[in-house]
């Protein structure tokens, strides 16, 4: 025999009421042998208890109990199920009165919904001619008297129910849940989720083959699929698995439910109602491979510290909390305990939570007299999220990928097993907690989301080249980039789902007037995790919002280089602030557009190598311009033509030629050394004719002819077989805290690498104590959307494979 549970979602009105019907007649018309226990249709449970109060306090509970009655009976009219609904008149009434309840009589009450569910499904089985019996579980489990949260008594339970199938095992009996009787026939219940309790024991008695628990979910998840959108069902678990998720707040288990079970070795199949061609989840005792399952919630819960410095050492402080909590009823579901400073937190549930304070400072009342306790407090809005199957010695992935998140757990704690791990976390952390740890430590991909500010040649290009390889990655390396923000210096697109590629038209459409706060407060309402902003813009105003970014849980990459070049003392404090928020900032784009060059320095300066001079050509605008002009016997302002209409040069070409953006790509290398030079400390050679230099765009754009009198004599000027480069050098004792910068139009040999440059590549020498006059020489293309675009894209495949 199969027992068959179904849940309040499952017998609701309409769909649900006649999915369990086709279920059940199926499984007949097949010829298995079954039983089914039913829970209170709908919200049932919920509305009697609210009713109840409401009653207590002489309110208008008429109303609403027959509201209530209109839902029971509205798509079946026919059925009788007036005995019910009498009795919950004359109790109801009786509260009224009265102005108060006892535990007994809300027993009484809620059971009737149990009592309603199972006659209603029972009278709709026989009208479609399937042999159903209605069994009142009221007759078959006998409890104690301890009402709301009754124990079977075993041995006359189990006569009960064999002797009962035996009578009664040519139909499909319909069986109560949640409810029982003491020996004086009074009705108790189980406590809240009985009803799987119920299932699991009639289970045990009868030898049952398997137990299927139909709910309104596929089976169970790595998360709560209404939390974590990427939650993944769980083929198989163990039943000691399925026990510490029903210990830590699964509630589609209920505590009790797994132990029968195990006993007698009896599966369970959590199966949907509204889906039940899915084979669900099966739980049995076979322990499956080891490794992370899934992640519990405890809701409802608040947090207890018991503080003092004079418990240190004392013994019998545990016992004395325990005892306390004992006498008033006080579940604790975790504990974590401090030795420096004797800490003791305790997990409870929100509505005991002041009863177990108030109980406590009774208790240590002396010891706060003698200072021997400091405090107690409580902690509301918390929840617990438990990793079931976390081994601590990986523990370490999950918790830093929380704290690069900026949620910092108030307490964890393990089982003695060493396999589960659970973590108190603020309720206002919770979804985003579970997606951080979810994303770290299962099989799917990690999210990184993404704001990009600037869409120009580089941000597009950026934006486009993400879209275009998102699914591959995801694939290739388990990352799943998802682009929510793209704002230009007006106007801001939001999707927490992802741009699509009519972004151009939905920012030009659809685009909102924005601050930065805006796409800080969107994050935090969508609970987005492993934030990334990205400055593809030129912007130095842009720059200041880095700090607020940092603050706000982003990681910063940047192909704008105004933030490593402003003042020493804002580098410093930009690199302060990401260094206390654990966040990073990565501007590879910064100098030689997609070449490894920042890294490089980076890592020769951390391993203790003493880099003693860095030279090279940082501009590829200016590359191009030198490199051809040495080569081609043609005018200076011929060449500078032919750059500005490849569109080599900013709209405003003296942007490029006056040197300035040289020179801040050299002082970005020197701050990687730890120098303290400003940006005014660069000596920087302006290629631009001093009575040019002002004026607007298109007027200088007549006058380019004026440079070649200039860079003709230039040219003529030197020596044989040498060739004209616009070069950076950082030099000097840079063990100091300054180096010697300097910009300059240089001569050098034709046949050394740096004379035999090419087109618009950058090239770079670092010269080092170890390599001696040989020094490290990088070289490639140093311009071009398409080449800066791709360096950041690289930026943001580092930040995301760090841990």
């Amino acid at each position: 025999m199969k027992i068959l549970k179904f849940g309040g979602k499952s017998l609701s009105n309409g769909e649900g009421l006649n999915k369990v019907v086709s279920i059940i007649e199926e499984k007949v018309n097949q010829g298995e042998k079954i039983a089914v226990v039913v829970s209170a249709r709908g919200n049932a449970t919920d509305e009697l208890e609210y009713i109840l109060k409401i009653a207590a306090k002489n309110g208008d509970y008429k109303r609403l109990l027959e509201n209530f009655k209109t839902y029971q009976i509205s798509d079946y009219p026919q059925v009788d199920l007036s005995e019910e609904f009498t009795i919950l008149d004359k109790l109801y009434e009786g509260v009224s009165l009265i102005g108060d309840y006892s535990n007994k009589i809300k027993d009484q009450i809620l059971s009737k919904g149990e009592l309603l569910s199972a006659k209603l499904l029972t009278a709709i089985l026989i009208e479609k001619g399937i042999p159903a019996n209605f069994t009142d579980s009221r007759d078959l489990l006998k409890t104690d008297s301890k009402f709301g949260d009754a124990q079977p008594l075993e041995q006359l339970s189990k006569k009960n129910v064999v002797n009962y199938f035996k009578e009664h095992d040519k139909k499909v009996n319909i069986i109560t849940g949640f409810i029982g009787s003491n020996n004086n026939n009074d009705t108790t219940t189980l406590g809240r989720n009985g009803s799987n309790y119920t299932a699991s024991l009639i289970a045990n008695y009868l030898n049952a083959e398997e137990l299927q628990n139909f709910t309104h979910v596929d089976g169970i998840y790595t998360a709560n699929p209404d939390l974590v959108e990427d939650a993944k069902k769980i083929e198989f678990l163990s039943f000691n698995e399925a026990n510490e998720l029903a210990n830590f707040g699964a509630t589609i288990l209920h505590a009790k439910t797994i132990i029968p079970l195990l006993e007698k070795n009896i599966p369970l199949r959590i199966l949907n109602t509204f889906n039940h061609e899915n084979r669900g989840t099966l739980i049995t005792s076979d322990s499956t491979k080891e490794g992370i399952k899934t992640l519990s919630v405890l809701e409802n819960v608040s947090l207890l510290n018991l503080e003092g410095r004079g418990l240190l050492g004392k013994a019998g402080v545990d016992a004395r909390i325990f005892k306390v909590m004992g006498d008033h009823n006080i579940s604790v579901s975790i504990i974590s305990q401090g030795s420096s400073e004797r800490g003791i937190g305790l997990v409870v549930a929100t509505d005991k939570a002041t009863t177990a304070m108030v109980e406590l400072e009774k208790e240590f009342e002396n010891d706060f007299y003698s200072k021997d306790v400091n405090q107690i407090t409580v902690t509301d809005n918390v929840s617990v999220i438990s990793i079931i199957g976390q081994d601590l010695s990986t523990f370490h992935k999950p918790y830093t990928a929380l704290i690069k998140n900026k949620i910092v757990p108030i307490l964890f704690n393990n089982t003695v097993t060493g396999k589960n791990v659970s973590l108190v976390v603020k309720k206002s952390e919770l979804n985003k907690a579970l997606n951080v740890i979810h994303g770290e430590i299962f099989g799917v991909s990690k999210k990184i989301n993404i704001a990009v500010f600037g869409h120009g040649l580089v941000g597009g290009t950026l934006i486009n080249q993400i879209l275009e390889s998102a699914d591959a990655i995801e694939k290739r390396k388990g990352i799943k980039l998802n682009v929510f923000a793209i704002a230009n210096s007006k106007k801001l697109v939001l999707d927490k789902n992802g741009v699509t590629s009519d972004w151009k038209n939905e920012i030009h459409n659809k685009g909102l007037d924005y601050t930065i706060q805006d796409i800080i407060d969107y994050a935090d309402k969508y609970h987005l995790e492993n934030l990334i902003a990205i400055d593809n813009t030129a912007s130095a105003s842009f720059v200041e919002n880095y700090i607020k970014l940092a603050e706000s849980s982003f990681d910063l990459i940047s192909s704008n280089k105004v933030a490593n070049t402003l003042s020493y003392g804002f580098y410093k404090e930009l690199r302060k602030v990401l260094a206390e928020n654990q966040k990073n900032y990565l501007y590879e784009t910064n100098v030689g557009a997609g070449l490894p060059l920042i890294d490089t320095i980076k890592l020769l300066h951390l391993s203790g190598e003493n880099i003693t001079k860095i030279k090279g050509v940082f501009s590829g605008t200016l590359s191009y311009l030198f490199n051809n002009f040495s080569a081609k016997e043609a005018p200076f302002s011929e060449i500078l033509q032919e750059a500005i209409d490849s569109g080599y040069t900013e709209p405003d070409p003296r942007e490029d030629l006056c040197g300035n953006d040289v020179g801040r790509k050299l002082l970005i290398l020197a701050r990687e050394l730890d120098l303290q030079n400003e940006f005014e400390e660069i000596s920087i050679q302006n290629l631009i004719p001093e009575h040019l230099r002002e004026g607007n765009v298109s007027d200088f754009l007549t006058k380019l002819k004026e440079f070649d009198p200039i860079y003709d004599k230039i040219k003529a000027d030197q020596k044989p077989n040498h060739v004209l480069r616009y070069i950076g050098e950082l030099s000097g004792d840079l063990q100091n805290d300054k180096g010697n910068l300097e910009v300059k139009l240089v001569s050098v040999p034709s046949d050394t690498a740096l004379g035999g440059l090419k087109g618009s590549d950058s090239f770079f020498e670092i010269y080092t104590e170890s390599y001696g006059d040989r020094p490290i020489v990088i070289q490639g293309a140093g311009a071009g959307s398409a080449v800066t675009a791709r360096g950041v894209f690289g930026d943001i495949l580092r930040l995301s494979d760090k841990g």
